[in-house]
């Protein structure tokens, strides 16, 4: 031991003989400074931001380490970043408030509390301990009824009929209250008896009502069709020609035509939208508008420019117009579901055609000795044809799958094409109730609007999706991509589509009022635009005599005539 001592005591004295060294001051740090702002304590353990998140995502599949049981089973606490695909960012918001995880209690019923305590102040208590929140005027009897599940159907009309009653004995106290005036009041209306003189007076009212139906009127009541003569004498000179008669001194201007610049005349008189108009065949002396007021007037066109006759035999709407080859008789359908063929004379009407349903186009076969054929498209998807001279139903062409909208005859009357709301085109065999001829496509739409051209070689469809479409009406029946015309507007509106006389131009009305202009060989080219009406321009036509004229029509009423 005293060795042991003796050499602990030489150590210390070599110590104090070496010479002191340089310390270092523990309390500075030479290390460069951190940025701990994205540092957190978890589990009082500095942890990045990024560990953290990538810790507790819960939206993560494949989990590249082992995890420990306190991180799987953690809660998703703390806010959402609003630009990061995580929480609540990532369609993990399961509630008003954000996102809440289901432990012990169903779903709906924390629904239901949570709504229960934002209307009232007070729900039961999670846990089942109670009601949370109180009220102004606490009363435990009103709260425990609130909480209560909801009422059943039979409960809900015990109440309402116990309302009603003590309603009844209220109104019944007072003699004039506000409530008796509401049309949900529950007091029943009192109706009164009619007198002597009002009841003569129904009597007579029914008497002529039935007279009427029995002498052909339609079933809303209407009375018989009668016209209006608005012209001076319906005879013209000395021969005791007719009105009808063209004028002996007019002529076709030539076979160029050219287009409008300006605006000649107005024809008014319909009360409502003018929806079609047709110049007579032929000379073209004389226009007939078609009006949603139910009447059909027929216009002077070179002369005065006054309306010669008014014929009145639709009580609704009228949807189309047609004139007969020789002008003498024309045909017209409304929306009150006839169909009436005229004396364009007289006014007389010929023959009325009626099956219960709405005829949204009417057209005559084109043949001179088949003018007693009518073809109509009707809104049950079939196609009619009527014997005039008979008034018999001849035949039914039965293939669409939505209402008809137009039956335009091609080949010279051998067969024709109709187009349908099915958004398709069918051709068939005049007289064979079979199609021939199916054309169908996922990006065709509705065609309202057909017009066959000058030389029988082509037809105009106006498509509802702002194009106007050609088809080939010779030999095949195809679809000319190159002549498709654009501009216009008409998604919705059954604008027709007409041709120039010498075929160098087309024509059509748009939803905006304006009446567009193609060139035939440059179908990409619009080479004139005109507003024409302030609503819809539904209809125009050439005059077929006067080649730079321009008739219009649309739903403001108004027809008006360009050169």
């Amino acid at each position: 031991m005293d060795l042991i001592a003796q050499y602990e005591g030489d150590e210390r004295e070599e110590e104090e003989e070496e010479p002191s060294r340089p310390r270092l001051a523990l309390d500075m740090s030479t290390a460069p400074e951190v940025d701990t702002r994205g540092v957190v304590l978890y589990d009082n353990m500095p942890v990045s931001a990024s560990e953290l998140r990538r810790l507790q995502d819960p939206a993560a599949r494949k989990v590249m380490y082992n995890l420990p049981f306190e991180d799987l089973h953690a809660p998703i606490v703390g806010p959402a970043h609003p630009f990061q695909k995580d929480g609540l960012a990532a369609g993990m918001k399961n509630h008003f408030s954000g996102h809440v995880e289901d432990l012990h209690m169903n779903p709906f019923i924390f629904e239901e509390q949570y709504n229960t305590f934002h209307a009232h102040g007070f729900a039961h208590a999670p846990g089942g301990g109670g009601i949370v929140g109180k009220t102004e005027n606490p009363d435990s009897q009103s709260q425990s009824d609130m909480l209560k599940k909801r009422k059943t159907t039979a409960e809900k009309k015990a109440v309402a009929a116990k309302k009603v009653e003590l309603q009844k004995e209220v109104d019944s106290s007072v003699p004039f209250s506000l409530q008796q005036r509401q049309p949900w009041a529950s007091k029943v209306a009192e109706v009164s008896e009619l007198t002597e003189e009002q009841k003569e007076y129904m009597a007579k009212l029914e008497a002529e009502k039935a007279e009427t139906a029995a002498s052909g009127s339609n079933a809303a009541g209407v009375n018989a069709p009668s016209t209006i003569w608005h012209g001076k004498a319906e005879k013209t000179d000395y021969q005791g020609r007719s009105w009808l008669e063209g004028p002996k001194d007019k002529k076709n201007e030539g076979e160029y035509c050219y287009l409008p610049k300006k605006w000649v005349h107005t024809w008014t008189g319909h009360t409502k939208g003018v929806n079609a108009i047709r110049f007579f065949p032929g000379s073209a002396h004389l226009l007939l508008s078609a009006g949603l007021d139910g009447k059909v007037k027929i216009w002077d066109v070179y002369g005065s420019y006054k309306c010669m006759r008014t014929y009145l035999g639709h009580s609704k709407g009228v949807r189309d117009i047609t004139f007969s080859n020789d002008g003498r008789r024309f045909i017209s359908t409304g929306y009150d579901r006839n169909i009436r063929v005229w004396d364009t004379e007289t006014g007389a009407v010929i023959r009325t055609f009626n099956t219960g349903k709405v005829f949204y186009c009417v057209t005559l076969h084109p043949d001179e000795g088949k003018q007693n054929v009518l073809m109509a498209g009707c809104s049950d998807k079939k196609i009619y044809q009527f014997d005039i001279d008979t008034g018999d139903t001849v035949q039914e062409y039965n293939y669409h799958l939505g209402a008809v909208n137009t039956v335009t005859f091609i080949e010279g009357g051998q067969r024709f094409v109709t187009t349908s709301d099915d958004k398709s085109i069918r051709m068939w065999e005049f007289g064979i109730p079979v199609q021939i001829k199916y054309i169908a496509d996922p990006s065709m739409h509705s065609l309202p609007a057909v017009t066959m051209s000058p030389n029988n070689n082509f037809l105009l469809m106006q498509s509802l999706d702002n194009q106007v479409i050609t088809y080939a009406a010779k030999d095949r029946f195809k679809h000319m991509k190159n002549k498709t015309f654009k501009g216009h507007n008409t998604a919705g509106y059954a604008c027709q589509v007409n041709f120039s006389p010498d075929q160098r131009y087309v024509m059509s009305g748009d939803s905006e009022g304006r009446c567009f202009f193609w060139e035939w060989s440059n179908a990409k080219r619009v080479v004139r635009t005109i507003k024409a009406h302030d609503g819809v321009c539904i209809g125009c036509a050439w005059n077929p005599m006067e080649s730079s004229k321009v008739a219009t029509c649309g739903w403001d009423g108004l027809i008006k005539y360009w050169d």
